[in-house]
């Protein structure tokens, strides 16, 4: 089992950059699936499906991320299903229970520093150069980890919401999560365990014990629950933002799946709208997917070997526009 950082260090040395950097890089290759030899032809057939299209809706999942370090839920061996008998926290469990939440944030708190400084790798850095390059209509992400951002994309939605943003459950604010990290801080000087593992979502495997005595901060303006920016399981996405989002790609011509088995209803809606709008659909991804059946292209591949080689302006209009 691999030992994460925080085993017996100071707080303040839990956040430098060297150590972070050290622990995300020696993960990379433990998230990341097996996968064939790439088909030459399905690489073509997604760089011509690319090309033809003028207006990209891309939807990206858990798998563009697992190269930079952060594992996923499903995938096959490597997965957190895969590893262990946890599971994610249900929305009704940090709700209802205060114990749940001290459980939560303890883990989360402990893991942040190393899961906040995780980077765009080049998948991330592919898709933000198509939208700099002004064929990528709108992207919708099922991610937490705010990777595109950081690569610069702008024309995107969090489908699930974000890590690095806080919500008040009573008034509603919100705050930046090293904010909040900060608060853990001051209200925790002296609590230090050892964290074995890592998770999706961003926090490390620790006992009941190790967090019994780890103190959370409610709300500076009502004293209210804080929680994670984000869609835990068991909770709904936003429908007036998935009506949005049924917009930007019905203004699409073509639907491009990265990285996402789609188990997930919340991101397997839009495969399905876009088939009901007759919008052909690509998909690279790690195995099988729940709409592999309403593709017209399918590339079993690691995305950052496959995107960064995928032109989305053909040399004849790169000419053209210089």
């Amino acid at each position: 089992m691999w030992i994460c950082v925080l085993k017996r260090v100071p707080l303040h040395r839990i956040q430098s950059a060297g150590l972070i950097r050290r622990s995300s890089h020696l993960s990379v290759s433990h998230y990341v699936p097996a996968c064939p030899p790439t088909d030459p032809n399905a690489v073509q057939k997604l760089q011509d499906f690319i090309l033809r299209s003028q207006r990209l809706f891309v939807m990206t999942g858990a798998g563009i991320s697992t190269e930079s370090g952060i594992p996923d839920y499903r995938s096959e061996g490597v997965g957190l299903y895969a590893r262990t008998e946890r599971r994610p926290i249900q929305h009704v469990e940090f709700v209802r229970s205060q114990a749940a939440r001290k459980r939560y944030w303890a883990r989360n708190f402990a893991g942040w520093p190393q899961f906040s400084a995780h980077q765009p790798n080049l998948a991330h850095q592919a898709l933000a150069n198509w939208e700099n390059a002004g064929r990528l209509h709108w992207l919708v992400t099922q991610n937490v980890d705010a990777l595109h951002a950081k690569a610069g994309q702008r024309r995107m939605t969090e489908l699930h919401g974000c890590t690095h943003r806080v919500i008040c459950l009573g008034c509603q604010t919100v705050i930046k999560r090293s904010e909040l990290q900060a608060k853990f801080i001051a209200l925790n000087p002296s609590w230090n365990e050892q964290a074995y593992g890592v998770a999706p979502d961003g926090d490390v495997f620790l006992t009941d014990e190790q967090v019994s005595h780890f103190r959370v901060p409610s709300c500076d303006k009502c004293g209210g629950i804080l929680k994670p920016q984000v869609t835990f399981f068991g909770d709904t996405v936003n429908r007036e933002l998935v009506y949005s989002l049924y917009e930007c790609l019905a203004e699409a011509d073509a639907m491009l799946i990265v990285g996402s088995s789609l188990q997930v209803y919340s991101g397997y809606r839009f495969a399905l709208k876009a088939q009901e709008k007759s919008i052909p659909v690509a998909i690279l991804n790690i195995g099988a997917t729940r709409a592999d059946h309403l593709s017209v292209v399918k590339v079993n591949a690691r995305c950052g070997d496959i995107l960064p080689r995928i032109m989305a302006v053909n040399q004849q209009q790169q000419e053209i526009g210089s």
